[in-house]
């Protein structure tokens, strides 16, 4: 059996003040899909031994692998993951704590070449050996900035790591541990940053559109509270005349982007958060179905901390053939469907009950 091999561990960095001073079901939630991002961004063939907390422990059996090789694993997880916080920071819905300070985490990746095995706990392969110590006892140090890539000698040996890239500055520096001196190379990622770009622009709305008809009613609740009521897929089936139920197809944080089923009598339509603007007096967000037939906008604008007015502007696409149709066969039908739903929202938002 194999004895030798690279272990690699990507570690979220500031994961343990993002839980401390965040809602915990969100920063929950922002962490599981960064550690799906690192998981699914594995074009090495890495094995993952376990997921750590706020880290994965990957390793691989073999020969070193080469620098450049590992370089380019560490170059796409780092991207990959801030790629993300890039796009969730432009796309999201919600503004608690979790969710606004997310882009504050960054990633530190430890490689070493070591010695070590694995043992089976049931369904769970579980690694052993003084390089597996070694490995984690890098995670702790002196590097001020904590996103970095971190090289022992053991994959560079009396080389420096140099010629990667142009921007890439090399520091040496050593651990102390109980068993002696571990040596290693770091160099900042930050620099990778910059060269990152999100697709935050969705086309998802319609793009030449009609407004068919408004609805405006009052509401003696907060803003907050009555954005949660109205634009929760979740609660849908509870105010929204017709719906008999909803299949929300991620269980991921609220975003533009995110789509659900929504089950009818005899249909059913698939709907698109296509929009979304915010800020502490007004709520703005749009939904679209598939096919890009109508459009919801829904506009939340605070009256006072106990008082919001909803506004809800349907659109349809502008096409003659289809807008004839419409207003002979459905316009007369969907505009008591919200008429109806407006009043039934009254009475959904007594029920919702927000975590302070």
């Amino acid at each position: 059996m194999e004895n030798k091999g690279l272990l690699f561990i990507p570690d979220i960095s500031g994961f343990t003040q993002f839980v401390n001073k965040s809602d915990i079901e969100h920063s929950r939630m922002i962490i599981q899909e960064l550690l799906e991002k690192i998981i699914n961004a594995n074009q090495m063939g890495l094995e993952v031994s376990e997921i750590e907390g706020d880290a994965v422990l990957f390793y691989k059996f073999g020969e070193p692998p080469d620098l450049a090789e590992i370089y380019s694993q560490v170059e796409k997880m780092f991207c990959d993951f801030h790629k993300h916080l890039l796009s969730y920071d432009h796309l999201k819905y919600c503004q608690c704590k979790a969710c606004v300070s997310a882009t504050n985490l960054s990633l530190k990746i430890i490689t070493h070449y070591g010695e070590f095995t694995g043992y089976n706990v049931k369904q769970f392969n579980k690694l052993i050996g003084k390089d597996v110590i070694v490995a984690h006892q890098l995670l702790k140090n002196d590097i001020e900035q904590h996103e970095y890539w971190l090289v022992t000698k053991n994959l560079v040996k009396d080389n420096s790591p140099a010629g990667l890239a142009d921007w890439m500055e090399w520091s040496s520096s050593m651990k102390q541990t109980e068993n002696g001196e571990i040596s290693f190379h770091y160099t900042q990622l930050s620099q990778l940053k910059s060269t990152i770009t999100s697709e935050t622009d969705l086309k998802l709305e319609i793009p030449e559109k009609t407004k068919i008809f408004s609805f405006t009613r009052e509401y003696n609740t907060d803003i907050i509270t009555l954005f949660h009521a109205s634009g929760d897929f979740n609660n849908r089936s509870r105010w929204l005349e017709g719906v008999k139920s909803v299949e929300v197809y991620d269980q991921h944080l609220p975003r533009v982007g995110m789509k659900c089923r929504c089950v009818m009598e005899n249909e059913s339509d698939v709907i698109f958060a296509s929009s979304y603007s915010w800020s502490d007096e007004r709520i703005e967000f749009s939904e679209t179905d598939e096919k890009k037939n109508f459009s919801t906008y829904f506009l939340l604008e605070k009256i006072s901390d106990t008082k919001t007015k909803l506004t809800i502007d349907f659109y349809i696409k502008k096409n003659i053939i289809f807008q004839f149709l419409f207003n002979l066969l459905q316009k007369k039908k969907t505009a008591e469907m919200f008429r109806k739903s407006l009043i039934t929202l009254e009475g959904l938002v007594k029920e919702i009950k927000l975590a302070p």
